[in-house]
């Protein structure tokens, strides 16, 4: 989507975008994004990225595979994003330069490290502080497994490190104006380092996590532009 400049080096980055179109409001979209870049190689070490966001990744690729046997309502872009890491900068090349107008996107469900749900069993949802329309939409949503939704990090008392409005992709479409929805856990010890791998993931509560994302995405779909 673009390049930026760090010292003397220059980066290049792409978005990668799919979409699948829906059946009752094919002209209103839900973009749903999760990064692919990571921090990469610090001082020799490799940070793996596998919960950030490798789990992203892969929760939003099993949703774009359940909707292409099940198809959505609205249309849906699955969009992977280059450049969060350095400053969201593929979802601000996407909002900048969208596919399609950003008046038809009903929804941004963002998903950014859906795997490490084991420490409180939940995974968190911010953004229905600023559109209270969708919580009741998702609190309806029962859990199948041993992850919920928790809803929050995203009030005017939420400071620092606790605020997540802006703490990824969907930061650049809530500033564009564009309804928002994250979805991630919570910070956990291998956060940004390289111990941040595929084993420190217990594979039933990622699956837990996958599952009930999907499920929301559905009951979001089905309740917007009635």
């Amino acid at each position: 989507p673009g390049r930026t400049r760090e010292g003397v080096k220059t980066f290049s980055g792409i978005n990668i975008v799919g979409l699948i179109p829906g059946t009752r409001v094919a002209d209103r979209y839900i973009v749903v994004t999760a990064h692919y870049d990571h921090v990469g190689v610090n001082d020799g070490q490799i940070f793996h990225g596998a919960d950030d966001n490798a789990s992203g990744v892969a929760t939003m690729l099993e949703l774009a595979a359940r909707l292409k046997a099940q198809p959505p309502e609205h249309s849906v872009l699955i969009v992977a994003l280059d450049g969060e890491e350095r400053g969201l900068l593929g979802a601000r090349e996407f909002v900048k330069a969208p596919p399609v107008p950003l008046s038809s996107i009903s929804l941004n469900l963002n998903f950014d490290m859906t795997a490490r749900a084991e420490t409180d069993g939940h995974l968190w949802v911010t953004g229905t502080y600023q559109h209270p329309n969708l919580r009741p939409v998702l609190e309806a949503v029962q859990p199948n497994g041993a992850v919920s939704f928790a809803f929050g990090k995203d009030t005017p008392q939420d400071t620092g490190e606790n605020n997540w409005v802006d703490a990824s992709d969907h930061g650049a479409f809530h500033a564009a104006g564009v309804p928002f929805l994250y979805m991630g856990v919570d910070y956990h010890p291998d956060y940004h380092r390289p111990s941040d791998t595929f084993e420190r993931i217990t594979p039933s509560v990622f699956t837990s996590a996958t599952e009930i994302a999907i499920s929301g995405f559905r009951a979001l779909d089905q309740a917007l532009d009635r």
